[in-house]
């Protein structure tokens, strides 16, 4: 059995040490999925000196039983939905509109609150790596590939510290590089592979995305002088 990580600043750190060859590239962008994942994803992005970004996406619980994905959708309007779980639980059509259209104004909102007056996200020509603290089903995650590719994405890597071989063979269908260190046999949940998984704040992921955005203006400014 994997021993479980630290922190999420440890996961970030396993992660770029199986990404370093992306380091210093040009073309590469580190997306971190709120909220958990922001603080893993930022730890690559410094560690390997690349731009950090959030991809909102949210997923669409099923209602009664919320922590039961029966899909997802991402910014832009991009959503995958699990429908052999809609058609076994019978879920209305009306039902599946209902909670797709509230998930998207939630999109919507957090898009706002943490990207501010920021330009719209730009992926065009881009490798993007998307970073989760860890995955369960992968729904989410992959409403995330699915946006990154619409945003004009020329490569999509998912990067996660630990994940069940089932979600990571489906990833692998859509993405086009899948990373996990641990892939662990008896997977219940992403929090036991943690040792310290408290839950990250809306604050917090601001925080690590201005702390981000001002490291790399400043090197950008030092490079220049």
């Amino acid at each position: 059995m994997p021993e479980p990580y630290r922190d999420r600043i440890e996961a970030g750190e396993v992660l770029a040490a199986t990404l370093r060859e992306l380091a210093d590239r040009p073309d590469v962008t580190i997306l971190g999925l709120p909220r958990g994942g922001v603080p893993v994803a930022a730890e690559v992005a410094t560690t390997l000196n690349l731009p950090l970004d959030v991809m909102v996406v949210r997923k669409l619980g099923v209602p009664g039983q919320e922590e039961l994905a029966m899909g997802a959708i991402a910014g832009g309007g991009a959503s995958v939905l699990n429908d052999a779980l809609v058609a076994q639980l019978n879920i209305p059509a009306d039902t599946v509109n209902l909670v797709t259209d509230r998930q998207r104004r939630e999109v919507q909102y957090r898009e706002h609150l943490y990207r501010g007056e920021q330009p719209p996200l730009s992926l065009t020509g881009r490798t993007v790596v998307l970073v989760d603290d860890g995955i369960a089903t992968g729904a989410t995650m992959r409403a995330a590939v699915q946006m990154a590719r619409q945003l004009g994405a020329n490569t999509v890597i998912v990067a996660v510290p630990v994940a069940p071989d089932q979600a990571i063979e489906k990833l692998a269908r859509v993405a086009d590089r899948v990373v996990c260190p641990k892939i662990p046999a008896d997977f219940y949940a992403v929090g036991q592979w943690y040792e310290n998984f408290e839950q990250v704040g809306d604050d917090e992921v601001r925080e690590f995305l201005k702390h981000a955005r001002d490291q790399r203006a400043e090197g950008q400014r030092h490079d220049e002088s």
